[in-house]
């Protein structure tokens, strides 16, 4: 049977301090890494370098990024940690035509703001200026320009603040901006039998005669009817009720006869009611 080695316990001791020793020079240098790690992050955040120094701005087409910027209340001289973003979202969601925001941090030293602006459905001609309207309805007066982009139709002859023009700003907020985009102006046209009445003259030259009500709806019809027109056909397409187009060399010709036709039938109904 062969022997056990038996180690000393005197030799053991120098190998234990040892290893003693370098578990402590481990310890103290993860200590002190530490501590120049909090002596480091204190530096930075009192430093320069924590400012912001970028601040970008997406999603603004007309409101300026100055302004987004402005009403934010963030400066370079910001601390980019000790940003209050659900504040500050909520400074810049006041100007009236920012519908949502959002702030995030993006290191090491920027900030992007994203907004999503409301929609433009209208411009209401003033005073030599006219004033968008937004899709909620709300008139940018603090807005107005000397000329439209044409990013929306104008709209002439309406008397602000009216139950007419809210009425049509809200049939414009559900009509597709691609329809929309076709329609150059749209004028209040009322009538004693009808005070909804609008005529609306679109890019391509023709005219529609439509009503306010339920116009979202039925201008849908407007691109089938369109495309059936030739190129140098001009005239007015009626979808006020049913839908047709008239050409201008016949309208003259077709308001008398349907205006008699209207009559008889509004006498026609009175007789039966009788």
């Amino acid at each position: 049977m062969a022997e056990k080695k038996v180690i000393s316990i005197e030799n053991r001791i120098p190998k234990l301090k040892e290893a003693r020793k370098k578990k402590a020079n481990k310890r103290l240098i993860f200590y002190l890494l530490l501590f120049f790690l909090l002596i480091s992050i204190i530096v930075y955040l009192q430093s320069p370098l924590s400012h912001v120094k970028h601040i970008t701005v997406k999603g603004n087409d007309f409101v300026e990024e100055s302004k987004i910027v402005k009403l934010s209340g963030m400066t370079n001289q910001n601390n980019i940690w000790n940003l209050e973003f659900e504040q500050m979202e909520k400074q810049i969601s006041n100007e009236p035509a920012i519908k949502e925001v959002s702030i995030e941090r993006r290191l090491p030293r920027t900030v992007h703001i994203s907004v999503e602006e409301y929609v433009r459905v209208g411009y209401v001609k003033g005073e030599g200026q006219f004033i968008p309207i937004l899709e909620n309805g709300k008139f940018l007066s603090d807005s107005a320009v000397a000329i439209p982009n044409g990013d929306a139709p104008i709209l002439i002859g309406w008397e602000k603040n009216s139950t007419y023009l809210k009425e049509m700003s809200e049939e414009l907020r559900n009509v597709k901006p691609s329809l929309s985009a076709q329609i150059s102006e749209i004028h209040w046209d009322p009538k004693e039998s009808n005070p909804y009445t609008i005529q609306l003259y679109m890019n391509n030259g023709q005219e529609v005669v439509a009503s306010i009500r339920n116009f979202s709806e039925k201008i849908q019809v407007y691109p089938s009817i369109a495309s059936q027109i030739g190129p140098e056909q001009k005239g007015i397409v009626y979808i006020d009720v049913g839908a047709f187009f008239v050409p201008y060399d016949q309208v003259q010709e077709e308001k008398p006869a349907e205006s008699g036709e209207a009559e008889q039938e509004g006498e026609n109904a009175n007789e039966t009611q009788g």
